[in-house]
């Protein structure tokens, strides 16, 4: 019988299912050396956000099979570690939905009738009607940015309040939107028209700081913000100094950047905001769901079956992997490459393969192209199993079809994404074992490896184009590692490739777009 550890506190429900297929130790406070020395008796670990799963106690579980995250985030879970040693890592993606939508709605509430305010000043034996004037939620604008699981069910109650919502994610195609009852707009857009901004976006590079100083002052005068997401998704300092001005009316937070926050953080210590220590999943029933949903996959797992929600991947068959595993690699930077060129939401991606892929599972390899698509687009784990579901959350449809012929090298992969404002396709090859290529940007060829960071320029084919792309780069201090410049013909459109050893700021960027005959410029990261 297998046994199975629980380190953090887990609802009785959830120790219920696991009680029914194998020796359970409920032992929730252990201190990490007293973990480390018990793991290696247990073939599945669940755990909340207290215990630190890290690469030195995964190793030295030598019996584990699964770790259960009962929650969303799997930060405290070394996961790369965990798929190096086969271990499947599973979590509770939905479990916490509801409860965070509602506490967005509780705050959000509390913010427009001053609640909290009103509540110290009555406990304190005032009686100040007049001091808490508030406003309604009818009829207002709220702007939702991004609309994935909570931000859609934000927007459903929103709408039931009588609330005009709009909803800014450039990763979910317009008509998804729409169809949430929700008007698909630009940042600018929703900054401008919000009088109540709800953010609902994963933390990633491109969202830090989403809402700095620049756009917080394109809000409309006496906006009302609220963060139950990331607290880094906004610039707090900012944030404090528009709100001390009165062009932000108050902000409700449960989400700070450090947790918990500096006591010295203005915001704390601003009347007009609303503070809560990130309840975000803190419901009675939140906590059932998601002890039941990991207790359900671990037993899965452990039985042989499959997870609902794995963070990651058992291994391909050995016999396979050396095949396939270079063209995982290559089709995740094809996903990535889009990802990072078009101005658009994809709305579909299909992946053509040519030439002999007898007994290559062709759909793992498409899914590697929505790996690569949504990587840089969530803070949420994205992997084989999980991207079509993540796919079939934004409304992307994902197509794969397979020809024996193929008209350059033996083996290629095209995938083409489609936007509403066009297609594009790329073409890539593995040359020998390893040697991963792009060879066509649509119909342009190149000959690049998808690695480190690329500059990639469009522009009609001149004298002195390129020229003065590298004496920029230069000017910089950017080193050019390669190049490959691909033209329709002499005089016709033409796309520059650029593998640069630094990174290059957007300031250069920017100086870059302005150049003489350059028609964009963007920057991919693998």
């Amino acid at each position: 019988m297998p046994r199975i550890l629980v380190s953090d506190p887990i609802a009785e429900e959830g120790l219920n299912i696991l009680r029914q297929a194998g020796e359970v130790d409920y032992r929730p406070g252990l201190k990490p050396e007293q973990l480390l020395t018990a793991i290696d008796n247990y073939d599945a670990l669940m755990v909340r956000s207290q215990t630190q799963v890290d690469a030195t106690l995964i190793e030295a579980g030598t019996r584990l099979k699964v770790i259960g995250r009962a929650g969303v985030g799997v930060d405290n879970i070394d996961v790369e570690a965990a798929t190096q040693r086969g271990i499947v890592v599973v979590n509770s993606p939905e479990g916490n939905t509801i409860a965070a939508a509602e506490l967005t709605f509780a705050l959000l509430l509390a913010l427009a009738r001053k609640v909290p305010q009103a509540d110290r000043s009555l406990r304190a034996g005032e009686w100040k009607r007049s001091a808490f004037m508030g406003v309604e939620l009818y009829k207002k604008t709220l702007g939702i940015i991004g609309i994935g699981k909570i931000g859609r069910e934000v927007a459903r109650r929103a709408r039931a309040f009588g609330m005009q919502v709009l909803a800014y994610d450039p990763f979910v195609p317009p008509p998804h939107v729409q169809q949430l009852g929700a008007e698909p707009v630009s940042l600018d857009a929703l900054l401008a028209r919000s009088d109540f901004i709800s953010l609902h976006a994963p933390l990633t590079p491109e969202t830090h700081h989403l809402l700095n100083r620049e756009r917080l002052a394109q809000t409309k005068p006496g906006v009302r913000i609220v963060n139950c997401a990331r607290g880094e998704l906004i610039d707090l300092d900012a944030l404090a100094t528009l709100i001390e001005t009165g062009h932000v009316a108050g902000a409700a937070l449960d989400v700070f950047p450090q947790e918990p926050p500096p006591p010295d953080l203005t915001v704390l210590h601003q009347p007009q905001n609303v503070l809560t220590p990130h309840l975000g999943a803190s419901t009675e029933e939140a906590q059932v769901k998601v002890a039941i949903d990991v207790a359900e996959q671990i037993v899965a797992v452990l039985t042989g079956g499959v997870p609902r929600s794995p963070v990651n991947l058992p291994p391909i068959p050995a016999e396979q992997l050396e095949r396939v595993q270079p063209y995982l690699q290559l089709a995740e930077r094809m996903g990535q490459m889009h990802a990072q060129l078009l101005n658009a939401p994809v709305e579909s991606l299909h992946v053509r393969f040519a030439g002999d892929w007898e007994g290559v599972p062709l759909d793992m390899i498409a899914r590697a192209a929505l790996v690569g698509l949504f990587t840089r687009t969530t803070d949420t784990p994205v992997n084989l199993v999980n991207a079509p579901l993540i796919a079939q959350q934004r409304g992307l449809k994902l197509e794969w079809s397979h020809r024996t012929e193929s008209e350059l090298y033996p083996d290629t992969i095209t995938t083409r994404a489609t936007t509403a404002q066009g297609e594009q396709r790329l073409t890539g090859t593995v040359f020998g074992r390893h040697d991963l290529r792009i060879t066509h940007l649509d119909d342009l060829f190149v000959d690049i490896k998808p690695e480190g960071i690329l500059l990639v320029t469009e522009h009609h084919d001149r004298p002195g184009i390129i020229g003065r792309v590298g004496t920029l780069l230069g000017n910089h201090q950017i080193n050019i590692a390669g190049m490959h410049v691909g033209r329709e013909h002499i005089g016709g459109r033409a796309v520059m490739m650029l593998q640069v050893d630094d990174p290059i700021p957007q300031e250069v960027l920017a100086q870059i777009r302005q150049l003489e005959g350059v028609e964009s410029a963007r920057v991919v990261i693998f």
